[in-house]
């Protein structure tokens, strides 16, 4: 797999509060393409940050809709990725690649 397809999968990294309680647990998570499945997912996670990944569970969160100005409007479907990266890994989602 290319570079570029691993930078199409991996969207962006979570920044929450429950996200930044799971990496207590050597958790990391990442929004991620709809069509990406989990060994597209993990690879492309160690192509990119050089790490060990020993498990990917994923979740897809259905989109609100929502009123504005009375339009009404419909926030898109997000899949995430939990990532568990092995014994000593690290990624440091603060900083760029």
């Amino acid at each position: 797999m290319t570079t570029l397809r691993h930078y199409d999968i991996i969207v962006a990294p979570v920044i929450t509060e429950k996200a930044t309680l799971l990496s207590e647990h050597n958790q990391v998570v990442f929004k991620v393409a709809r069509d990406a499945s989990k060994p597209e997912i993990k690879a492309a996670i160690e192509g990119l940050f050089g790490v060990k990944v020993t498990a990917v569970n994923t979740l897809i969160t259905k989109g609100k809709t929502k009123r504005f100005r009375g339009q009404v409007g419909r926030r898109a479907d997000v899949k995430k990725a939990i990532v568990t990266l092995a014994e000593g890994s690290r990624i440091d989602v603060t900083t760029g690649i």
